[in-house]
């Protein structure tokens, strides 16, 4: 890894933190699919509007997600797809560490 200062050392690690929650990663891998308003993110999650809601916050905060109204409702779409490449080659790693584990054990 580049040299980085302790500044952008604390954004990066807050980025990856953001991302550490099951929650926001599946309300990420639903926003990759197209825009969606609390109520259909909390019905896709099996979740409540008010829990969807604050991590919809956070991920906002850091910028991975814009809010866009329409009328009465709030639409969220993904600010950039490279969170989503990201998430997608770890999961991928991950994913092919567990086959190798199950081939191991058969």
């Amino acid at each position: 890894m580049d040299k980085f200062s302790p500044k952008a050392l604390e954004q990066i690690a807050a980025y990856f933190k953001v991302l550490a929650d099951p929650n926001r990663l599946q309300i990420l891998s639903l926003l990759r699919e197209g825009e969606l308003n609390v109520g259909e993110l909390a019905e896709r999650c099996n979740s409540t509007s008010a829990n969807i809601s604050r991590h919809l916050s956070i991920l906002s905060q850091h910028g991975l997600i814009t809010r866009k109204t329409q009328g009465t409702r709030a639409y969220y779409q993904l600010t950039d797809n490279s969170t989503y490449a990201l998430c997608k080659l770890v999961c991928e790693n991950i994913t092919q560490k567990i086959n190798a584990q199950k081939d191991a054990f058969n």
